[in-house]
């Protein structure tokens, strides 16, 4: 059975659940650069590119974050358990003092927000009843609202440190985001068995 396990925060977390299945995993966290690890059956990558890999069956199961799942409904994967750890929160933000989102929607009928999520940006505020403009950025998406870009930022929040630490306050939680396990439907019947006993030792763990 081939894992796919995410870098970056979930990283060594996901290691230790790993290692609580009985799982080596010494050469992957002593190595940063390699990233197929054939003895020990893992493969490291991007949370965003775990559910990639796992629905083209390159891996059978994986964990990613609820946030990457959330993002893209299309990937054709089963989320088979929720592991708890990495919790972060999807958020709206402005820049603090007047709110200048709410008021761009007042005077205009529409606040332009900018995101490394925009399929959950644009149903949350569709749920809402608001219309918005999104602009997709890939780096640091708090610049956008400093630079008068975009009227509010949805992006991902562990502590709130960066949005503080740029002058941006939260205005309205959207969801809650912690590490999930997934699997590719065909390995799920095929080695049902095999993933079956790994459910039933985390649902021990977790319980």
């Amino acid at each position: 059975m081939r894992i796919a396990v995410p870098r970056g925060a979930l990283f060594k977390e996901a290691l230790d659940v790993l290692d609580g299945l009985g799982i080596d995993t010494a050469e992957v966290r002593s190595n940063d650069r390699k990233l197929l690890f054939e003895e020990a059956g893992l493969i490291t990558m991007r949370p965003s590119d775990v559910p990639t890999y796992v629905e083209s069956g390159a891996a059978d199961i994986g964990i990613t974050g609820k946030d990457v799942l959330a993002e893209h409904p299309e990937r054709n994967v089963y989320e088979l358990l929720d592991l708890g750890f990495g919790r972060c929160r999807m958020v709206f933000a402005t820049v603090e003092g007047e709110d200048v989102a709410t008021e761009a929607l007042r005077r205009l009928g529409i606040m332009r927000i900018a995101t490394k999520y925009p399929n959950i940006a644009a149903s949350y505020f569709e749920s809402t009843g608001r219309q918005v403009e999104i602009v997709e950025v890939k780096g640091s998406v708090e610049l956008a609202p400093l630079t008068g870009m975009v009227h509010g930022i949805v992006d991902l929040t562990a502590t709130g440190t960066t949005l503080r630490e740029n002058g941006l306050v939260v205005r309205e939680e959207i969801s809650v985001a912690t590490a999930r396990l997934i699997a590719n439907p065909v390995s799920y019947r095929v080695k049902a068995a095999e993933i079956d006993a790994v459910l039933e030792k985390l649902r021990a763990t977790h319980a």
